[in-house]
């Protein structure tokens, strides 16, 4: 199977020059750039990409698909048609599944579903320690042998230094980042939204930034001392930024995410109380999230990851105490990265493809992504930087609609994406 992607503007940052080309795929691969004037195939599908962006495929870093286990939020399938929709060609799901993806089988399940679902790529992160308890570590060789890309106990962070060391230690040398999720739960214990002016008005218990930039500094000194790779997921904070900035000036392997909800919101969207406002991290106050922008400006944040959580309706019905936390994102972080990155002049359009596709593959190791040179994996994102649409939570795709951004407006979205060479989104 041949398909053209004609008259887009090719934004690749691996490249020295993009403009005036068009992507000649094959088989599912790029076969060529096609320069003006120069002769294209005649047997082929195009795909005229006119006034558009054509990027690598988004990669994201850092979702929650929720199977096996958990299918009544969200499966392999409905999720991974939910990043099609939102322009992500593969996504990265958390190991805190039922049963936690801790050894090899059920990394192989997942890819398996994903597979069948014919969307998106899959590529597992596998648990750290065995059912994430944060005891004995799983079998990290295993479970890259098996595709995962990456290890992580998420949501349940290892709370003792020695056995992450020994982790890292083990995860450098079958080269797998470890990625972690910053947060000294006996700091942030009970807590329920970030902890400051805010929550002290409205009556519920903080959670401190300080819980966050204290695994932080721990997790960065423990990979100066391992020399493993430290991912420093979701960054929330004025100091966690600036720990991962001096890591870097200093020579340290450490690289970070954020979110979109957190560079575009803050605490008080918790005033009236939205459960859809409640997830972990917190949304912080102005100053942190002012920095989290210096760190997107600067080049100290990698990339942009969702955080994907879905949940039951029926769960984010209660009081905002007893609430889960989490909030969908597949669908609406391309919209809110143009929008609040992009269009507000914060980067520009080759710092956005960079942290949405590039990095992330030279983060997990994914050869032939993140690229569009002649020989890649032909997954593409096709964008209308200037397309003006309002999402609605009930079109999504994703089995669950626990968003904040219900009936927002955008400027710029993902109009097509296309993996291994074939179609699978339009809008």
């Amino acid at each position: 199977m041949k398909l053209l992607i004609a008259n887009g503007h090719l934004i690749d940052p691996n490249a020295a020059e993009n403009t005036g080309m068009s992507v000649l795929i094959e088989d599912g691969r790029v076969k060529e750039w096609i320069r003006p004037g120069q002769d294209a195939p005649s047997d082929c599908e195009i795909f005229d990409a006119s006034g558009l962006l054509v990027a690598p495929g988004f990669i994201d870093m850092h979702v929650h698909l929720r199977e096996p286990g958990q299918e009544h939020k969200e499966t392999i399938a409905s999720g991974c048609a939910a990043a099609v929709a939102g322009g992500w060609t593969s996504v990265c799901p958390m190991p805190n599944t039922i049963p936690v993806n801790d050894n090899a089988a059920i990394t192989r399940y997942m890819i398996e579903q994903a597979e069948r679902a014919g969307l998106a790529n899959v590529f597992p992160i596998g648990a750290i320690t065995k059912s994430s308890d944060g005891s004995e570590l799983a079998e990290m060789g295993e479970m890259k042998a098996a595709g995962a890309v990456a290890v992580s106990d998420d949501g349940r962070p290892v709370p003792n230094a020695g056995i992450v060391r020994r982790a890292m230690q083990y995860a450098r040398d079958f080269d797998l980042p470890v990625i972690d999720h910053c947060e000294d739960k006996s700091l942030s214990s009970g807590g329920v939204m970030h902890e400051g002016k805010v929550s002290l008005l409205l009556g519920l218990k903080g959670m401190p930034a300080l819980a966050e930039e204290i695994d932080a500094v721990r997790d960065i000194l423990l990979a100066k001392d391992t020399g493993a790779h430290i991912h420093l997921a979701h960054v929330s904070t004025a100091g966690a930024v600036e720990a991962v900035r001096r890591a870097k000036n200093a020579g340290i392997n450490v690289t970070c995410e954020v979110t979109p909800h957190h560079f575009t919101l803050t605490d008080k969207a918790v005033e009236g109380y939205d459960t859809n406002t409640k997830m972990s991290p917190p949304l912080r106050s102005e100053e942190h999230r002012e920095a989290i922008i210096d760190g997107i400006k600067d080049g100290t944040i990698d990339a942009v990851a969702t955080d994907h959580a879905p949940h039951h309706a029926d769960e984010k019905a209660l009081e905002y105490d007893r609430a889960p936390f989490g909030i969908t994102g597949l669908e609406t972080a391309v919209g809110l990265a143009f929008s609040e990155l992009v269009h507000k002049g914060v980067i520009d359009l080759v710092r956005l493809v960079e942290m949405c596709s590039a990095n992330p593959a030279k983060i997990l190791r994914l050869d032939g992504r993140g690229t569009l040179a002649p020989g890649s994996h032909a997954d593409l994102t096709i964008i209308d930087p200037e397309l003006v649409w309002a999402y609605a939570s009930a079109d999504s795709r994703s089995r669950s609609r626990n968003t904040p951004f219900d009936g927002r407006e955008f400027r710029g979205a993902a109009v097509g994406t296309i993996v291994a060479g074939r179609v699978v989104f339009r809008r």
